[in-house]
């Protein structure tokens, strides 16, 4: 049986600035300034003086990584209850709350319940062939691990206790004030595990919103079977950095067409950059094309979510090895960032697709259709009923011409593009070579 598409009504406007807690506020890897985080620091509420920001971004939530109890990265849960203590404690997560909601801001949480850290207290209790052993997969002194991490160990999610421990948190901090969870690592943990819990958690939480870390596979399958929102769009993701860097629009246009096909059952999580990415300013080979790569994660369906530094230009590269994420995770301070010519117009042109992306609510679940399809040029229709945009983009190193007559209509106005005229009806675009455009209907 088909499951409806499914989230709260308020996701439909849902565009997310997501943040690194720990790497944001200099916690983990510690401040190369300020040295390890101090009890009584507080340092989660740096995050507030950053919500003016995400505002001004036209952002409408943001999305915590983790930011419960553990010894490194925050993946390794201690303890799912209790607020970090290197971010501060529950008074400074309710602040947050407060603060966010003040602005018309929702928070998403971040939670692993894949694995668990070594100083969860169940598996410090788990050493004999007890309860607290039961909550683990295999045997004690050969517990499974997460992809080889000898320091995140497996939860068996067969075991009822898991399964009513993980309910209780997911609604501890809904009642706390989070708008919804993403499930990190979702994709490892068994179908049947989440069909339990989710359910039982809407029951209470019915506006709440569950975003799946999906990477490979059948995402619509997936869904379906687990019962998640939505799930992370990586296919997209690659599709849109890869084609732009090999000059191959037809990859681009293959990953759309699936990408068509989840929107009938779900809204994907879109994005070009995250936490264990690294930035698209860097994994681009022509700085220029970054443009290209936010049009396409911003007039394409499904709900947007836009990295902290990114919307500035920062750089940042992810590496295969121990601290490799470090530098896809740095420290802020106190806004607002110096931006050089490239940060000042990378903000500026994230401004005005996120603006865009709140006048057009219906993007959300919009469906898009190859209009000009070429390995360097590509021209797009974007479509929900009766509402349209056109968006083509050219990195080829000569203009395109496009007459609005050649895709179905007589003429168009521009809504904006690189080097675009002000607002205005034309009858024919020529976009300059590595360049952009974005047309309404006349």
């Amino acid at each position: 049986m088909t499951r409806p598409v499914t989230g709260p009504a308020w996701v439909e406007h849902a565009i997310w600035w997501q943040v690194y807690p720990l790497g944001f506020v200099g916690a983990f890897p510690a401040s190369p300034s300020f040295g390890p985080p101090q009890p009584g620091e507080h340092r989660l509420r740096r995050l507030v003086d950053w919500f003016d920001h995400a505002i001004a971004l036209g952002a409408s939530g943001v999305a915590l990584g983790p930011v419960f109890a553990s010894r490194t990265h925050g993946y390794d849960t201690t303890d799912h209850y209790r607020i970090d203590p290197r971010l501060g404690d529950d008074a400074d997560f309710d602040h947050l709350v407060a603060e966010g909601r003040r602005r018309g801001l929702r928070i998403l949480l971040d939670g692993v319940f894949n694995h668990v850290g070594v100083d969860f207290q169940r598996y410090r209790e788990a050493s004999g062939d007890g309860a607290a052993a039961r909550w683990f997969r295999g045997r004690p002194g050969r517990f499974d691990t997460f992809e080889g991490h000898g320091d995140l160990i497996a939860l068996n999610h067969d075991n009822p206790e898991v399964i009513d421990y993980t309910v209780d948190v997911l609604c501890h901090w809904l009642a706390r004030g989070a708008s919804g969870w993403r499930l990190d690592a979702a994709y490892a943990v068994p179908e049947r595990f989440w069909a339990s819990v989710l359910p039982r958690v809407r029951e209470r939480h019915p506006d709440a919103w569950f975003v799946a870390e999906l990477i490979h596979g059948d995402y619509s399958a997936v869904v379906d079977a687990a019962t998640f929102d939505s799930a992370t769009q990586y296919e997209l993701w690659k599709a849109i950095w890869s084609s732009l860097n090999d000059g191959n629009f037809f990859e681009l246009d293959w990953a759309l067409q699936r990408h068509n096909e989840f929107l009938t059952r779900f809204s994907p999580l879109t994005f070009v950059g995250n936490h264990d990415v690294t930035r698209i300013a860097s994994r681009l080979e022509r700085r220029e094309h970054v443009a290209h790569a936010l049009v396409l994660a911003l007039t394409v369906g499904g709900v947007p979510s836009i990295y902290a530094g990114d919307e500035l230009g920062f750089l940042g590269v992810k590496e295969e090895r121990f601290g490799g994420d470090d530098a896809v995770r740095p420290e802020f301070g106190s806004p607002p960032v110096p931006l050089d010519a490239m940060g000042a117009e990378t903000w500026a042109l994230h401004q005005f697709l996120v603006g865009l992306r709140r006048r057009n609510p219906w993007l959300h679940a919009a469906s898009t259709s190859a209009l000009r399809l070429e390995n360097r040029c590509y021209v797009y229709e974007t479509r929900r009923g009766d509402d349209v945009l056109l968006v083509a983009l050219n990195i080829d190193d000569e203009p395109l011409r496009l007459r609005p007559a050649e895709v179905g209509v007589s003429r168009a106005r521009v809504v904006g593009g690189s080097a675009a005229p002000p607002p205005e009806l034309v009858d024919e675009v020529v976009v300059e070579p590595h360049g952009w455009r974005i047309l309404g209907p006349a």
